[in-house]
């Protein structure tokens, strides 16, 4: 058994199948999720595990070069609108509906118990090298 990082084996090896430009939807509980990508639900009740969680364990195994979110979390979800902007200081923002048109591209989806609105960020993976 793993001693650290992310323990989850469905999660971990679908992170290191990960390449160069894929992405990474992380969202909240009720998200749609779109039909193609690899899911791995993580939510066991409403805000476990919450969304802060898994995107700290996430960026811990991830090289990111740039993060998607929708201009709505500023208004109705401040702390996450917060959050998105100590991690990612260029982050892009966008219509909701854009960001679920764009996580239809993603390989990977993870879903956190999340039950706030707008916690939800689409991560373009980069590479360590």
């Amino acid at each position: 058994m793993k001693k650290s990082g992310i323990l989850n084996r469905h999660l971990s090896g679908a992170l290191a199948e990960l390449g160069h430009g894929d992405g990474v939807l992380v969202c909240d509980a009720g998200m749609p999720i779109p039909p193609g990508p690899r899911v791995v639900d993580l939510a066991f009740r409403a805000g476990v595990p919450s969304f802060a969680e898994v995107l700290d364990g996430l960026l811990a195994e991830l090289v990111v070069e740039g993060a998607t979110a929708a201009r709505e979390v500023h208004e109705a979800n401040p702390p996450t609108a917060d959050l998105l902007a100590a991690h990612f200081p260029r982050l892009e923002l966008v219509a909701h509906d854009e960001l679920k048109a764009r996580s239809a591209g993603a390989r990977l989806v993870v879903r956190t118990g999340e039950a706030r609105p707008y916690a939800n960020v689409l991560l373009r993976c980069g590479v360590f090298f």
